[in-house]
């Protein structure tokens, strides 16, 4: 490679660098707009200054805010949910993986509270997410009918109501944080899974059993 090239390549690859930090200065913002609540009411502009960067460049990267928050939600949900995944690995009872899911999310709004703030700005459009949290959700309560632990009749009812669950006690740690302990963590698990037709004894002891340890989590700046 000749000197000329070389130092093109170089350009190149920071061109390329600074263009990823921006589109990702982009996503954080906007996870940051739906943490707070404002993801709907937010302007480009606003967007761009929560970013801080230039107005113009924002199309450089996305055709409209709501590819850019459409993006934005598949990226950390996608995220959180592989952090659970691989926290769950070579956890063969569903019931179990379902019940360490939901207690490590519930715990968010103390130990990650962007994504906490995320997932209750999001709401309950989190299960018309094609990635992330609510096929993860689904796929255990699933492979729990199977099993023949989980004896609801509609995979698709459970899961909005474990959903329903789960967004109202993040949002109860938001208003009352004292009220949200492990206990009420741990309750919100059982109740869960009897509602999903675990035996009462067999839901309390898993939603009491210590929980794998995650990886860290790089949190929006």
């Amino acid at each position: 490679m000749t000197a000329t090239s070389a130092n093109g390549a170089l350009s190149t690859n920071r061109l390329d660098r600074r263009k990823a930090r921006t589109r990702q200065a982009l996503v954080d913002a906007a996870v940051r707009l739906i943490a707070e609540g404002r993801g709907e009411r937010a302007s480009v502009q606003e967007i761009t200054e929560a970013a801080d960067i230039g107005f113009g460049s924002f199309y450089n990267h996305f055709e409209s805010k709501e590819q850019l928050f459409e993006t934005a939600s598949s990226e950390v949900l996608e995220r959180w949910a592989q952090v659970l995944d691989r926290a769950c690995v070579g956890i063969s009872d569903p019931a179990e993986v379902l019940s360490h899911s939901l207690r490590i999310s519930a715990r968010l709004g103390c130990t990650h509270p962007d994504v906490g703030g995320f997932i209750t700005g999001a709401g309950l459009d989190l299960l018309d997410a094609p990635g992330g949290l609510a096929p993860r959700a689904l796929r255990d309560i699933q492979a729990g009918q199977v099993a023949g632990q989980f004896t609801v009749r509609e995979a698709g009812v459970a899961l909005g109501a474990v959903a329903g669950g789960l967004i109202g006690l993040l949002r109860m740690h938001q208003s009352d944080p004292a009220r949200v302990d492990e206990t009420a963590v741990n309750e919100l698990a059982e109740a869960c899974l009897r509602l999903l037709g675990l035996p009462a004894a067999k839901a309390k002891r898993l939603a009491g059993l210590p929980l794998p340890a995650t990886e860290p989590w790089q949190t929006p700046r």
